[in-house]
Order: structure tokens, then sequence, then C-alpha cells
């Protein structure tokens, strides 16, 4: 199999189609663009869990991993209870390495002020690099917030600007060879991306202002969240291309690389619906955070993408455009 996320359709038969005992009191079922699971309480509290496991190897953001997990969590509009961490290293690692790849999770945790609940650390001979695995655990109220409730006629916004991640790692992995064409404070701001990758302020507001469903921008860049949050309701859309807000530096890099912006990896970016999306917007913008209605959500099949009047259709979630890289990514 290739390298990067599933195939939707070996995703579906192979994974999906082999779970078959699934608690009653589930209210999130594993599937497509299903970034969570979630299991109601009799208090009518819902527990919610998000996980995210990532390699940490040549130019891999290693906080990444853990804002990957809260942001998954932070999409169901749930409280945080902590993150669990299980870090597998390989033989050839050191104690200096271990360290400062927790003391790394550590600042994240406490500028998020969520808690390490526990986790697990072992050394393994057959891993060639970290592997590190985060759990995120929550809990919310009885009002869910899931990407299964998009209905027709919803807008469909971005916050920040997509691919800050994937341009963050490009930055700092290629730099030698980004600085044959460019100049190094232009290098410098794209490796400063690696800063904005925490949507958990926006997905608060958003969830307050009333989002109906709420999709970290993540593997597969914004192509593959739209497409995987409009398969979980079953619902069309309609985007305009030339809306997606994009930083230069990254419409930069991507060219020199021959690479897709559209599908490159986008953490730090949040995909939401609404009924009011201009109500959130305002909310948002008053949290100091940019962000720009894309789209709509329809009642036809069809997933559509409006490039200056001329109309494409938006394919299943395909492989990062980082997997592309042949070396230092």
């Amino acid at each position: 199999m290739k390298a990067g996320k599933l195939p939707e359709s070996v995703l579906k038969r192979s994974v999906l189609n082999q779970l078959h005992m699934t608690a009653d009191a589930q209210s999130v079922r594993p599937a497509v663009g299903a970034d969570f699971g979630a299991v109601n309480l009799q208090s009518g509290e819902t527990v919610v869990t998000a996980v995210e496991t990532r390699l940490l190897g040549t130019g891999v953001i290693k906080g990444a991993s853990v804002y990957a997990a809260m942001n998954n969590l932070a999409c169901s509009g749930a409280r945080f209870l902590g993150i669990t961490v299980n870090l597998l290293m390989p033989t050839s690692a050191n104690e200096q390495q271990l360290r400062e790849c927790m003391q790394e999770i550590d600042e994240i945790c406490v500028s998020e002020q969520v808690p390490v609940l526990a986790g697990h650390t072992e050394t393994v001979r057959s891993v060639t690099e970290p592997v590190l695995t985060v759990t995120a655990v929550g809990v919310r109220g009885k009002k869910p917030v899931t990407n299964s409730q998009i209905k027709p006629g919803m807008d469909i916004l971005v916050t920040k600007w997509i691919a800050l991640e994937g341009t963050a790692i490009l930055a700092a992995a290629q730099e030698a060879e980004l600085q044959k064409r460019f100049a190094q404070p232009f290098i410098d701001r794209a490796k400063a991306f690696s800063g904005g990758l925490s949507i958990l302020p926006e997905a608060a507001a958003a969830v307050q202002s009333g989002a109906a469903a709420l999709h970290d921008i993540s593997e597969g860049g914004i192509y593959g969240a739209l497409w995987e949050m409009a398969q979980c309701s079953g619902v069309g859309l309609t985007i305009d291309l030339k809306k997606i807000p994009l930083r230069q530096e990254t419409v930069e890099i991507c060219e020199y690389f021959d690479l897709n912006p559209y599908k490159l990896l986008s953490g730090g970016s949040l995909l939401a619906a609404a009924a009011d999306g201009n109500g959130v917007v305002r909310k948002l913008e008053q949290e100091g955070i940019p962000a720009v209605i894309i789209g709509k959500a329809t009642d036809s099949n069809d997933r559509i993408l409006v490039n200056d009047g001329e109309c494409r259709y938006l394919e299943t979630a395909q492989t990062d455009e980082l997997w592309k890289m042949k070396h230092g990514v």
C-alpha cells in the first residue's frame, strides 16, 4: 500500500466494515470524516476521544501530533480533560532525545492548559525513528457537534490559512534547497508557521456562535477535509477556489516543488459549516481569528470546485502532497 492515508475504498472495506461490535451509547460511530469517538453517559454528558500518530523524523514538527489530537477533539465541542502519550523510540535514540521530546509535549500542554494524564514509553528494535501517539480525552454537554449534521444551504468557512503545517515542514526540511531561490527572511517566515497549529480558540468560538460541524484540515489538505466533511453528512458542495485563503509563502514554495497547496498538510486551519456563516465569521474576527466563507453545502451528490467560472468535481481524499517529496520530509 502507498504511504499516507488509506484510500477511502480500502478504509471502508478493510477497516470500517470489520468493526461489528459498537456500543449502544455511541453517539458518533466510526466513519469517513469522523475524527473523534463519543459515548453518552447516564449523567447526560458525553465522553469524547481523538487519537493521532506521527513519526518524529527529520523535518517533522514534533508537537504536531499533540496539536492534531487536540484539534480533532476540539472539533467535537468538548471540554478537555487531558491527553495520554504513547512514545516508541528506536534503539539508536538517546536519553537526551527522549527528554527533548517530552519537554516539547509538556510545553504545549502547559500553553493549552491540558494535562498529560498517562502514557507509555518504550524502546523498540523494529522502529527506525520515534513514533508518537497522542490520545485526547474530553467531555461535552448534550448538544452534539458532528460532521453528520451539515444540511443543504449551510455556509462552509475556513479559518486562517490552509497548508500552514505543510509549508513549515517544507521550509525547515528543504531550507538549503529553498535558499537557491528565496531570501532567508522569506524562509524564516514560512518556518514560523509551525507556531500556529492550534485551532482550539477558533473551534470554541465557532461552537459558541452556532456552527453545526467542525473539521480540522490536516493530512490531504483542504480538498481531503472538504470531501470527508461532505461524505460524513451525505451532502454536496459548491466551493469557490479563489476564496480559499493561502499565504504567499505557501504559494511560492509549492510552485517551487510542483506541489498542490490544496492537497497539502494543513494543521492550524479549521473547516466549519453553519446556517449563519457570517455570524460565525464575525465572532471569529472578534476573537482576532481571520475566517472566510468559501462556499455552501447543497442537496446534490456533486462536490464542485469553481475557479473563475470554470467548474470541476472534487475527488475523493488523495495522498498528501508531502509524500511526493523524496528527501527531507
